[in-house]
């Protein structure tokens, strides 16, 4: 797999985006049940303050920097890491991944999000990639499912036999969600959330110049104020605290509590 550098208490990869489409693809052909995060803002500061969740990431067999800020925190709290690590988000890495899929033959699986997501996403990829194999979806009800309804649901997965299970549930429940399932279903799963709607053609996207100016959030909070105001201000404001106290004290020479590999 590919080797992880600590920024603040969570474990993050590093490589290139066709490393990590390499790298997955080859979960997929070895049939492991594992899970691969994409670890934004929320989901560091998330880890920082939950170690039940930082115990999710640390066992993740990838957690790609989605987020820029996180990608360039691997530079600034890790100077012996020779490259810059580029953005590794499950927006782009989803077509890509389907794409690597169509042309080695391993087929894919889409859980989570609506119905009319999933079916706008099956429509243009058998459209774009006719080749593609996909072996099913499901869209689950938004609400916790009882035992018997998460087994019903294991068991039609592992019986449409995917070699990539890609799922949306929205952070943290999708990483929980995978981290409960691994070792029960036999796949590669990947947490990608947005990713679904953005595939689909229903949820556009900013330009790659905005992109490189970090400014997805805002486009974001933008689309949904209600639902992201609180979650951007205090999110984003403790990861830049919390950044800023690390990188001063390493500055410094002073120790500081780092997560354990």
């Amino acid at each position: 797999m590919l080797p992880k550098l600590p920024v603040l208490d969570s474990w993050i990869s590093t490589g290139s985006p066709s490393e990590f489409v390499a790298a997955i693809l080859k979960l997929g052909a070895m049939r492991t049940s594992a899970y691969v995060c994409f670890a934004n803002v929320h989901m560091v500061v998330e880890a920082q303050q939950d170690a039940d969740f930082r115990q999710i990431l640390k066992e993740a067999a990838l957690v790609a920097p989605d987020g820029s800020p996180v990608a360039a925190a691997v530079q600034w709290l890790n100077p012996g890491h020779a490259a810059p690590q580029p953005r590794v988000a499950g927006m782009d890495l989803l077509p890509a991944l389907l794409e690597a899929a169509a042309a080695s033959g391993q087929s894919v699986y889409f859980y989570g999000t609506t119905e009319e997501v999933l079916q706008a996403m099956v429509a243009r990829a058998r459209r774009e990639l006719p080749t593609l194999r996909v072996a099913g979806t499901c869209s689950p009800p938004f609400r916790p499912l009882t035992p018997a309804e998460d087994a019903a649901e294991v068991a039609a997965i592992n019986s449409a036999d995917p070699d990539l299970l890609f799922v949306a549930l929205g952070c943290p429940r999708q990483e929980r969600w995978m981290a409960a399932h691994r070792g029960r279903i036999r796949a590669c799963m990947l947490g990608v959330g947005q990713a679904f709607p953005v595939y689909a053609g229903l949820e556009n996207r900013l330009p790659a110049w905005a992109r490189r100016l970090w400014l997805e959030w805002a486009y974001r909070l933008w689309l949904e104020p209600r639902r992201l105001w609180r979650r951007y201000l205090i999110t984003n404001s403790r990861f830049l605290y919390l950044l800023t106290r690390r990188a001063a004290a390493q500055l410094a020479g002073r120790p500081t509590p780092r997560a354990t590999a």
